[in-house]
């Protein structure tokens, strides 16, 4: 593992192959070397001939960057993180709060009292992400990014209303339980569809640029959503345009059912950061402290050099992809315990925060105790809350109604008058004959 934190950035002098084989170039005969000759092919593109004779393959596999072990040990102290008790203690209960709202809610799928869920178990390292950046950086993010949401302050009030699809959800009830969204957090809402949020990001970062604003977008996706045009289209865009963007993958090593390996043949996600010409980092995904520090060190070139910026985290999804999904059909029970119980981001942060005298188990447990009950008192007053009003399926979109919809508006109302038993008089659209 890397104890350094460093950018491997490719320059828009240099060709990827030879950045990546510059040794072997250089490790030829002398002969061979005397008839090297670097060549500026076109004004961005500089490449080195070689009378020798060689196909590239692969490169050495990029480091992973990390901060502290297993046992909460930081490797290098240069690389500890400079953060103040309370700091680190917050990053800590908004990883323990996320955990336990998973916990409920799972199980409030399971007994049919939501219709869907994704839990984020094994991942909450992301938390030290969300900590680095500003609260003006605009957020794009995939499935569990509910760690950027919490971090910013969004409510359990305003999960809860989400997952029930209640009258108080911002979507008003038109979107998945996960598919979050907060305007005055900078949180874009999350779409269904793979990497459609990753050109997006690229955009809004341009959009700072151009604004002068001292923000970046940031973008997070899967291993499994870099397989889809919308990724190269994204980052080759970003980097072309010089888009203050930090992309973020979350390598977890399985895209719902695929493994990583039947993915791409390459070194990863990294090693395309590198081939996009962008400054690009591997770290440890279970280690908040590796994902921290690599965010903040990305937003800094991102708002001060206007840079995109990949990031890779290696993780390991330990739950199901999602309540949909039965992962004991593709992979073995005993090593998603056996990686739940080795490498779990949370239990790594307790013993750092332990070995510091920061943090005891009596406040452990009272911490447990309090922030279950605060969950509950949400989870509850969201499930007994009314559902949004039918009337709003045909708002938002359209200033004024097409013919269309006011026809299908109308033989909707017929039909709640026709059989009023099967729906809430709170639910009648107004307005119609």
């Amino acid at each position: 593992m890397l104890r350094q934190l460093s950018f491997a950035s490719v320059l828009k002098t240099r060709s990827v192959p030879y950045l990546l084989h510059r040794k072997a170039l250089y490790s030829s005969s002398s002969a061979a070397l005397q008839h090297q000759e670097k060549i500026k092919l076109t004004p961005s593109l500089e490449t080195v001939f070689s009378p020798e004779f060689k196909f590239i393959q692969n490169a050495e596999p990029i480091p992973a960057y990390r901060v502290m072990d297993q046992s909460g040990k930081v490797l290098d102290e240069s690389q500890g993180p400079d953060v103040s008790k309370e700091f680190a203690i917050n990053i800590y209960q908004k990883m323990l709060t996320l955990n336990i709202m998973d916990n409920i809610l799972y199980e409030a799928q399971r007994q049919g009292r939501i219709s869907f869920y994704m839990t984020h178990y094994g991942e909450e390292a992301f938390m030290g992400s969300a900590a680095a950046f500003s609260p003006e950086d605009v957020v794009f993010g995939q499935y569990r990014e509910a760690t950027v949401l919490m971090y910013r302050g969004f409510t359990m009030d305003e999960f809860m209303n989400q997952c029930y699809s209640n009258d108080a959800d911002y979507g008003k009830g038109r979107q998945m339980p996960v598919h979050y969204g907060s305007k005055k957090l900078n949180f874009q809402t999350i779409s269904s569809p793979l990497g459609t949020q990753i050109p997006q990001a690229t955009g809004a970062g341009y959009a700072l640029k151009l604004s002068n604003r001292k923000a970046c977008a940031v973008c997070f996706f899967g291993e499994g959503a870099a397989s889809e045009g919308d990724f190269h289209a994204g980052m080759n865009m970003a980097a072309t345009l010089s888009s203050p963007v930090i992309f973020i993958c979350r390598n977890n090593g399985y895209a719902i059912s695929t493994p990583s390996t039947e993915q791409y043949k390459g070194d990863g996600i990294a090693s395309r950061g590198v081939g996009y010409g962008m400054d690009t980092i591997r770290v440890d995904g279970n280690d908040v402290w590796a994902v921290y520090n690599a965010s903040v060190a990305a937003r800094k070139l991102a708002v001060e050099k206007n840079r995109p910026v990949l990031i890779e985290a290696m993780t390991y999804r330990v739950g199901h992809h999602s309540t949909s999904d039965d992962s004991s059909k593709y992979r073995d029970r005993h090593e998603v315990e056996r990686r739940a119980e080795m490498d779990n981001p949370i239990t790594r942060l307790r013993k750092w925060l332990e070995l510091k005298e920061w943090w005891t188990k009596e406040e452990e447990d009272q911490y447990r105790k309090e922030a279950r009950k605060g969950i509950m008192k949400s989870f509850l007053a969201a499930e007994k809350r009314k559902k949004p009003s039918v009337e709003e399926l045909f708002t938002d979109v359209y200033d004024e109604l097409p013919p269309n919809l006011v026809e299908q508006r109308q033989e909707l109302a017929d039909l709640m008058k026709k059989y009023p038993e099967h729906y809430s008089t709170d639910n009648y659209v107004s307005g119609l004959k």
